[in-house]
């Protein structure tokens, strides 16, 4: 079946269309877009340039995709976002391309919930199945994990990282790197202990759990140097996948320091 357009909708002749695709009331569609099959724009969508879609992706009104990156070293090049497939998008979301001195491309994985009012910045690597809760905003650069939840009006200073499970709290913001299965709440945010209800929710065992708990408490103890505890946690749980992806997670050299408890 050929796409169904709205005669109200202003679509540029490069755009590509896969089958049953939707095309609402009021939609701009500028060039070099791509939608896969069975994505429906609701009405009132704005698709700047250089943007693909994958299969089953839902639009909300006056979301505004693919716009020029919020950035002055940006001097017109054609970067790219790319969303994945099953993804919804709420009212007035904006989630911007990449820069050419970034990674170029801005990205989205599949099967997340992008709320209204929420931004999505240049360059910025969101995972699978991530929640941005309203009016969350991650800003150039950052990586989010997959399954990591943003709660309302948090932010996420650019180069940031949020890890996979993780729980950032309403109106938290965030100006340090957030390790996986942790939750961060406050601003400016500390570690607050682990997504233990998120993990529940995602089907950790009570083992699984455990263990995540047990290597917390190892690595934020008071006894010793924190590089000695990593130390310490990497040798004891070397065969826990979980525990390891937390200590691979602190040993990257990254550009913002690691969230960590409150003193």
């Amino acid at each position: 079946m050929s796409a169904k357009i709205h005669p109200t909708a202003v679509v540029d002749s490069s755009a590509e269309f896969g089958a049953d695709v939707e095309v609402g009331p009021g939609c701009v569609i500028g060039p070099n877009v791509k939608l896969g099959d069975r994505t429906r724009l609701v009405a009132h969508v704005f698709i700047e340039s250089h943007t693909s879609l994958g299969k089953n992706n839902v639009v909300f009104p006056f979301a505004a995709l693919g716009g020029a990156p919020q950035d002055l070293s940006y001097r017109g090049e054609a970067t790219r976002l790319e969303i994945g497939d099953n993804n919804v998008i709420r009212e007035h979301a904006t989630l911007s391309r990449g820069t050419a001195r970034g990674r170029s491309v801005t990205s989205i994985g599949n099967d997340c919930l992008i709320m209204g009012n929420c931004h999505v910045a240049h360059d910025c690597d969101v995972g699978n199945n991530v929640i941005m809760a309203q009016t969350a905003t991650i800003g150039g650069h950052v990586k989010v994990g997959d399954f990591a939840f943003l709660g309302g009006l948090a932010g996420v200073h650019q180069h940031g990282r949020i890890g996979r499970y993780s729980f950032v709290g309403a109106s938290a913001l965030m100006t340090t790197d957030l390790i996986p299965f942790g939750s961060a709440i406050g601003n400016h945010a500390h570690l607050g202990g682990l997504n233990v209800v998120g993990l529940k929710r995602r089907g950790f065992s009570r083992e699984q759990i455990h263990d995540l708990r047990a290597a917390y408490r190892l690595l934020f103890a008071e006894e010793g140097t924190f590089q000695e505890r990593l130390e310490d946690c990497a040798e004891l749980y070397a065969n826990n996948p979980h525990v390891m992806e937390i200590v691979s997670f602190i040993r990257v050299d990254a550009a913002r320091p690691l969230c960590m408890p409150r003193d």
